[in-house]
Parts: structure tokens; sequence; C-alpha cells
């Protein structure tokens, strides 16, 4: 899981997919943060990306740097305790101006059943469960 959240942040930049009905729908992210050893991510509940996974909390994350990429296959479960809100918004203090953990917008969710594969070119694949 270390090896997961460390590609994320050195990407900085990662692309959420979900699913709205029969559409997949992908936009870029940059939370992410560890959890009582659980991987989180942040939205807000405003947000389509929100009722995408409260409909259908499975989801797919993926990222490039420096010539690898990583694909992370997982659910994410909400989880709507004020520490974890506060855990989230005090590793990205610039989300501050937009959200606040009493906010009632404000929304994490951790990875289950997660598998992550790292890729690259002219390498194996690495599989990775968590």
């Amino acid at each position: 899981m270390k090896r997961v959240y460390d590609f994320l942040k050195k990407a900085e930049v990662y692309y959420l997919a979900t699913v709205e009905g029969n559409q997949p729908r992908v936009r870029p992210f940059g939370t992410v943060n560890e959890i009582e050893g659980k991987l989180y991510i942040q939205t807000g509940k405003v947000k389509p990306t929100s009722q995408q996974l409260i409909a259908n909390p499975k989801a797919e994350i993926c990222a490039f740097t420096s010539g690898e990429w990583i694909r992370v296959a997982c659910e994410l479960v909400e989880d709507d305790r004020f520490e974890a809100k506060k855990s989230m918004l005090d590793a990205y203090p610039n989300l501050r101006g937009m959200y606040d953990e009493n906010d009632g917008n404000t929304q994490v969710f951790y990875m289950k059943n997660a598998t992550a594969t790292f890729c690259a070119f002219g390498k194996a694949s690495e599989v990775v469960d968590f």
C-alpha cells in the first residue's frame, strides 16, 4: 500500500474513473492520504463523483510519472468520521478555502479490495493487493 501511496503522491495528479449508469466518467484528482492504514481520496458531496460512488463504489485510478504508470482497481467506501475528513484537509491545506470537515459537503473515501498494477514499457507488470 505504501508503494501505491508514494506513486500517487509523486505523480501529483491521477485520474479517477467511476460509472454513471452505463457510461464511464473520468476526471483528474490530486488528493491521496493514508489514514489508519488505509488509502483515502477526497471529493465534495455536491459533485457528480459523489453520487456515482454512492450508486456504484467500484472505481479505478490511473496515474503516470517518470515513464511508469499505475492502475488501481478498488471499491471506494465513504468514511463520514470527522477525524478522517480533518486528516485529509490537514494534509491538503490548500483545499480549506473550499472545504471544511464540518461543512456537510466534504467527503472522504477509502480504498477497499484494491489491486494495484504497476506498469512500464519493456517491463513485466507487478500486481499488489491491499
